[in-house]
Parts: C-alpha cells; sequence; structure tokens
C-alpha cells in the first residue's frame, strides 16, 4: 500500500507542475496586463482541487513537501512515509517540468517566464529575505488552511479539496508578482534542475528560498495549529 501512496504523490506533483507551471509559461505572469497572473493563479488551485478527488483517498494528496511536513509535525504521518513522500514528489515535479520541456521545446512554443516556470526573487528586487519572508507568509496561511480544513474536528469532508484549492489560488494572486509563489519546495526544484539542465541557471541559484521558506512556513501553522486545538 505505501508504494501506491508513492506513486500517487509522484503522479499528483507532475500533474501540478505540468498544467500549473505549464499554464504560467504559457500566458506569461505580466504584471501590467494582470490576465497572466489570473489565470496561473486558478490553474495551480484547479490542480489541487482536481486532484483532491483524484488521490486524495490514496495519499491524502499532499503533493507538496511543505504539506507533508505540517503534516508530520501534527503527528498525521510517520517519518518514514514523509521521507517517501518527499522524494515522490520531487521526482514527480522533474517528470513533470521534463514533459514541459518536451511539449514546449518539440512544438517550438515560446516559454514566457524563461524558466519552466521557476521561480525567482525579481518581484523583490533579488532580496533574499524578502523572499524568504513572503514564501514563509504565504505557506504558513496556505497549510494552516489545510491542517484545519482536514481536521476531523472540522467536519468540512468533501468540501475540503474546494477550499484548499481556493486557499492556493489566493496565495498565488499576491504571491506571483513577488516571487512566483513556491509555496511548495518539489514544484519550485523540477523546473529549476530543468532550467538548469538547458543552460538557464538563476533559477536553481535561489532555489533554496523555495526550500527554506516553504518549509518553515509549513513548521510554523503546525505549531500554531496545535496550539489553537489544544486544551487549556
Amino acid at each position: 500500500m505505501e508504494i501506491k501512496k508513492y506513486i500517487a504523490e509522484c503522479i499528483g506533483t507532475a500533474v501540478l507542475v505540468i498544467l500549473g507551471c505549464g499554464t504560467a509559461m504559457l500566458v506569461g505572469c505580466d504584471a501590467a496586463a494582470g490576465g497572466g497572473y489570473v489565470l496561473t493563479a486558478f490553474a495551480f488551485g484547479l490542480v489541487i482541487v482536481g486532484m483532491a478527488y483524484c488521490i486524495g483517498n490514496v495519499s491524502g494528496c499532499h503533493i507538496n513537501p511543505a504539506v507533508s511536513l505540517g503534516v508530520l509535525l501534527s503527528g498525521g504521518m510517520s517519518v518514514r512515509d514523509f521521507v517517501g513522500y518527499v522524494i515522490a514528489q520531487c521526482v514527480g515535479a522533474c517528470a513533470g517540468a521534463g514533459v514541459l520541456a518536451a511539449i514546449f521545446g518539440l512544438g517550438h512554443v515560446t516559454d514566457m517566464t524563461g524558466g519552466f516556470g521557476s521561480n525567482g526573487l525579481g518581484g523583490v528586487g533579488g532580496s533574499a529575505v524578502a523572499g524568504l519572508l513572503v514564501e514563509v507568509v504565504l505557506t504558513f496561511v496556505f497549510v494552516l488552511t489545510i491542517l484545519g480544513v482536514t481536521d476531523a474536528k472540522a467536519g468540512h469532508g468533501s468540501f475540503a479539496g474546494v477550499v484548499i484549492g481556493f486557499t492556493l489560488t489566493l496565495v498565488h494572486i499576491l504571491g506571483i508578482g513577488l516571487t512566483g509563489t513556491s509555496v511548495n519546495p518539489a514544484r519550485s526544484f523540477g523546473p529549476a534542475l530543468v532550467a538548469a539542465l538547458t543552460g538557464n541557471t538563476a533559477p536553481i541559484a535561489c532555489l533554496w528560498v523555495f526550500i527554506v521558506g516553504p518549509l518553515a512556513g509549513a513548521a510554523l501553522a503546525a505549531v500554531v495549529y496545535k496550539y489553537l486545538r489544544s486544551e487549556g
């Protein structure tokens, strides 16, 4: 059963990168027009909605190491599963970015992001500190929402996937213009690696921001939610 959960996480993360980053690559994220922001934000959010009802009953549909960390710290999974999930998610993200490289390369389609939808610090003036702050805050909001809406006592049941998807859309609307919105180390790792392999090393140079920031935000969310749920 464990291998099936890992396969589900791999597939889900690949789909997230293909449809989310792929949309960003196709429409761009032009701050002046703004349309690309909305389309990309909804692409990421709708993938979560779809995958939640597709693989949620198999793996919980984390498709994000930050989410898995939040669940781990909340006591919802074992360390062994956490490691397996993260590996599967990173493999899926790389596979998804590889599919995008093939599609855009073979079809001679212009990548409007210049790096397979990878994250960057251009929107925050190249400041790693500002980028970290953005990612910590956005991931905190996202993971805190997930922990709350999936809490058995919350009673949201089948609506959880919709709430989570729209929350991801919301954090993207703010974050795209700042860092491209990661809130997901795997989603950042796959495109950055493929971009580096094709000659663009800029995304991988600042990749650490999009690993540390989301993980820190997720850990903070788990601690805060645990405190809020505690008695007394």
